[in-house]
């Protein structure tokens, strides 16, 4: 075996998304004391069994709990304006607690399931799914891989550099989303120099924080579901969840991280509770499911019809978007809204073998199911059909289950 797999997967604390740390900070101050429960799935069928890596899934999480942010890494986060000196400093006493996160067979499934306060558990999500991709990719073959992940980066590059009108006074812009389903720390970090020198014109930036810091990037990310879902279970009335979220983020971040994930409940549903307030307050939309045309004439529909001029504003899309379909999307939008674009899987792991679809999802919060009604069919997220179809009631959505 390559001596690289016998290294531990995760470099440092602070490899990690950057929407991670900023969820982190606003609930450790809004709701400390909150309990919460997430759960590993597996979307798609895997080319082996995922319960063959318990052992060595067990391991890595052994050494991610025994690990602490470094000095300099804390002052990395100091450093960011919208990162507060308190947060800093429960991070620097900060240390995953083994306790809380159990990993499981159920049959040739894997099974994680993290357990407890959620200041203490919402940050194991992305270091566990990273861990289990790179895992299972160190157990197929690997003869010729990079080769041909070099070659389809190259590819991108040519793309970027050939097609037209991608410049001007709003460029054509990306940032790496590619952390949690990453092929390999070591492609992700090559893919990223790569960009970096390649096309620094249309690479603004990394979710990862780590290869943020290290390679002078822009660190990118505001906030997930779980951070909308939770305030399902904070107590406010259920048709309020997402306006009492969205302000408790206005408050904590008083104009920075300005834009909002808008799929927790679908599209018309936020829409619906994005008023004006909201509008003028939040620089803009990130797009996670459903048709991406469709959600961004939405979007521009609904500015226009708060008197909002959109062309000012930010729609962010994320959604399984390679090269040439971030393209697609910003040439249609094009003088009508800023646009940008988070690209995860295609960059970071587009080799010979398929990509896992794992995700770790809250499940509930606070001894209470949450959901999320996606739009797009297979992305619903919830165990408690009871509940999925009172939320559904209340929104007036449909259930995709």
């Amino acid at each position: 075996m390559n001596q690289a797999f016998n290294k531990p997967i995760v470099s440092s604390l602070l490899e990690n998304d950057l929407y991670k740390f900023t969820m982190w900070q606003a609930l450790l101050h809004s709701h400390p004391g909150a309990q919460a429960e997430y759960a590993f799935v597996c979307r798609n069928t895997p080319a082996y069994p995922l319960a063959m890596l318990k052992a060595e899934v067990e391991a890595e999480l052994d050494r991610l709990c025994a690990m602490q942010f470094a000095q300099d890494e804390l002052d990395y986060l100091r450093g960011l304006r919208f990162i507060k000196s308190d947060f800093v400093d429960f991070l620097s006493v900060f240390r995953f607690q083994r306790r809380f996160i159990e990993v499981d067979t159920d049959g040739d499934k894997l099974t994680v399931v993290a357990k407890g306060p959620i200041v203490h558990v919402m940050g194991f999500e992305i270091f566990l799914l990273y861990i289990i991709n790179e895992l299972y990719f160190r157990r197929l073959p690997q003869e010729g891989v990079m080769e041909v992940a070099r070659a389809r980066l190259n590819e991108k590059v040519a793309v970027l550099k050939n097609s037209q009108g991608l410049d001007g006074s709003n460029p054509f812009v990306f940032f790496d989303f590619g952390l949690r389903r990453r092929y390999s720390g070591a492609w992700h970090e090559e893919m990223l120099q790569t960009l970096k020198v390649a096309v620094p014109q249309h690479l603004r930036g990394t979710s990862n924080v780590y290869l943020a810091k290290k390679y002078g990037l822009t660190p990118i990310g505001t906030m997930a579901h779980e951070y909308l879902q939770a305030y399902q279970a904070f107590g406010f009335r259920l048709r309020d969840f997402q306006k009492a979220a969205l302000e408790g983020w206005v408050q904590e971040y008083r104009g920075d991280l300005g834009i909002a994930l808008t799929d927790v409940v679908g599209m018309d549903a936020f829409l619906a509770d994005f008023d004006l307030y909201f509008a003028k307050l939040f620089d803009g939309l990130r797009h996670d499911s459903g048709d991406p045309i469709a959600w961004g004439e939405k979007a521009i529909a609904r500015y226009k019809e708060l008197k909002i001029d959109p062309s000012g504003k930010i729609l962010v899309f994320s959604d399984g978007l390679n090269i040439p379909s971030a393209i697609g999307l910003y040439r249609h939008f094009s003088g009508r809204s800023k646009v940008s674009f988070g690209i995860g899987t295609d960059l970071s792991n587009d080799t010979p073998h398929k990509a896992l679809n794992i995700v770790m999802k809250m499940k509930n919060c606070n001894g209470q199911p949450v959901a999320k009604l996606s739009d797009s069919p297979g992305k619903t997220l919830c165990d408690d059909r009871k509940f999925l179809d009172y939320l559904a009631q209340v929104f007036g959505c449909k259930v995709d289950f």
